[in-house]
């Protein structure tokens, strides 16, 4: 049985490298920024461009949110701001959920912080929530992350054909999916 109150009272949940704390009003310019950088927008397949505005309501408007939880990933030393995440689409009738993550610069990439960010907040999702099920859209030119899903228990299990028109051509997506009982007999 699902934890509604886990989704309403956002977590603060830490590992090494990686310190995740509620998505706020604080966060609005590293938001922001990182959505100018193309290289993070091709990963995740963000055509529309967000003025500061759209980023301080989004960031302002997070907390209290009983659907959802929205996280952002920052550096547990000095709270620099490294990326977002969210666990979204919530079904509490099927125990399932969204998620999505994007790390704020490419620089990032490469040491870990995803996955260290992505395990921690899927035990939180299996755990804390009662989530039985986390899935994911991921584009298939995106080996690194696909490889990161993977190791955090991640299965493909499907594939959206031509969902994604960037620069003139046409890419996969590919739907991932973990179970909590398929993540614990890994």
């Amino acid at each position: 049985m699902m934890n509604a109150s886990a989704l309403r009272d956002a977590p603060t949940l830490v590992g090494e490298r990686v310190r995740l704390v509620p998505l706020g009003p604080e966060h609005t310019d590293a938001y922001f920024a990182a959505s100018l950088d193309e290289e993070v927008r091709r990963l995740t397949g963000t055509h529309r461009h967000l003025t500061y505005g759209q980023a301080r309501e989004w960031c302002e408007t997070r907390a209290g949110r009983t659907d959802r939880l929205d996280l952002a990933i920052t550096a547990p030393k000095d709270g620099r701001y490294l990326g977002e995440l969210s666990i979204y689409d919530v079904s509490p009738e099927n125990e399932s959920a969204g998620y999505r993550i994007a790390l704020s610069a490419i620089e990032f990439a490469g040491q870990g912080l995803g996955r260290e960010a992505t395990e921690l907040v899927l035990e939180y999702a299996f755990d804390r929530i009662g989530l039985h099920r986390v899935w994911l859209h991921v584009y298939a030119f995106n080996m690194r992350a696909i490889a990161v899903y993977r190791s955090c228990g991640f299965t493909v299990e499907g594939r959206l054909r031509d969902a994604l028109l960037w620069e003139g051509r046409r890419h996969d997506a590919l739907l991932m999916g973990v179970l909590r009982t398929s993540l614990r007999n890994t």
